[in-house]
């Protein structure tokens, strides 16, 4: 089955980028699982109405990668039986309030993506070693909107299950069109909201190779990047043992 035909959005009510990362071709011609790893934006608006959906997907953890101000401010995934949370912030520089002035959005993207690579080290093994054990699995990764630190972490394991950078370029584009719902949500139930900025909004393919395109300049390969950042050789075998099929 072509990767596309892949089902992989997830409704909920007042969730919006929510998504099985499965279905990809790998090493080999394997293809990445499905429900093993989501993807997912904030979880705390998880209500009444989406409880029974999410509970039928069997999730055992949620990796939530915004920093403790966040979850102090909107609140964490509510409680489910089985459900583990971990909040793991990769170490990076506040984006709010820096220089927007951009032309190449693209651009803009991937800068803010390498500086957290540089400095969120510790936060990014400790996630994707999460994700490598079985044990934890269905695992959900999710941040504020989905597809800034999330992304990171989702494009940064598909590249070490051996899918192509397009692939994962795209996978990562999906979040515009979630970010758009969002936003159409915030506008009609927080009106006076001031307006997203383009950064919190787009996902521009060109980020993520540029992303991906750089680590392996600086690190000789993905893997290469996530030795220096802590994943151990047994963590990176297993991620591929129980992610593709």
């Amino acid at each position: 089955m072509d990767a596309i035909e892949v089902n992989r959005r997830i409704p909920f009510t007042t969730t919006f980028n929510f998504r099985d990362v499965g279905g990809y071709r790998g090493h080999d011609g394997r293809t990445v699982r499905t429900g093993r790893l989501y993807r997912s934006d904030s979880l705390h608006r998880i209500d009444d109405g989406d409880r029974d959906a999410f509970a039928a997907l069997g999730v055992r953890t949620v990796i939530d990668l915004r920093r403790p101000h966040e979850v102090e401010r909107d609140g964490r995934v509510p409680d489910f039986d089985g459900l583990t949370y971990r909040n793991i912030h990769p170490e990076h520089a506040e984006w709010a309030g820096l220089d927007e002035s951009h032309t190449d959005l693209a651009r803009y993207l991937a800068d803010r993506y390498a500086d957290l690579a540089r400095t969120g080290t510790a936060g990014l093994a400790e996630a994707i070693g999460l994700i490598a054990d079985a044990a934890n699995s269905p695992v959900v990764v999710h941040c504020v909107a989905g597809k800034d630190r999330t992304g990171i972490v989702c494009g940064l394991t598909l590249a070490v299950l051996g899918v192509d950078d397009e692939e994962i370029a795209s996978d990562y584009a999906l979040s515009t069109e979630a970010s758009q719902r969002f936003s159409a949500w915030v506008a009609a139930t927080l009106p006076d909201a001031a307006p997203l900025p383009a950064p919190f909004l787009s996902s521009p393919s060109e980020a993520m190779l540029l992303f991906l395109t750089e680590i392996r300049a600086g690190h000789g390969s993905v893997e290469g990047y996530l030795r220096h950042a802590g994943v151990t050789d047994e963590q990176l075998t297993a991620l591929r043992t129980h992610l593709l099929a």
